[in-house]
């Protein structure tokens, strides 16, 4: 019996997948516990139309990342910070903070969670960042420190 899957169940398939399973499964198991549904010709357009919309949906979600990644390639963030004699910061720049910057000096917005920052800028200078937009989709772009003007 082919029947279409409403949840995932370990060993027998994913959500959505149409999958052959005996009769006794299907009847005893799967249909009683609302896991699965018949497979009629109905149910399986209807599960087509599901995939071609998320396919659509994905596929302007990852459109949007690439235009942003577009606009946010070769930017330069530019921050003042009070530091010591040496270039060495009061206290640190993080993640947070260059979104920030990015959103007042770009307007472009985008997830603190999202800049890769290996360690928080402690000192004066320029620091390439990564910031991951989608899967696949990163772009680098540089953090320019310098001290505040006194």
């Amino acid at each position: 019996m082919k029947v279409i899957l409403l949840q995932d169940i370990k060993g027998s398939g994913k959500r959505d997948d149409i999958i052959t399973v005996s009769d006794g499964y299907a009847r005893n198991f799967l249909f009683p516990k609302k896991l699965a549904v018949e497979a009629t010709p109905g149910a399986a357009r209807e599960i087509e139309r599901k995939r071609a919309a998320e396919a659509a949906r994905e596929a302007e979600r990852r459109a949007q990342a690439e235009e942003k990644a577009r606009q946010l390639k070769g930017k330069v963030i530019n921050l003042q910070v009070k530091c010591g004699e040496k270039g060495r910061l009061y206290g640190s720049i993080t993640n947070a903070e260059i979104a920030e910057q990015l959103e007042k000096q770009h307007g472009i917005q985008v997830d603190k969670k999202k800049i890769d920052l290996p360690d928080p800028i402690r000192t004066v200078g320029d620091v390439e960042v990564d910031v991951w937009l989608y899967s696949g989709i990163t772009t680098r772009m540089v953090v320019h420190v310098e001290p505040l003007a006194k």
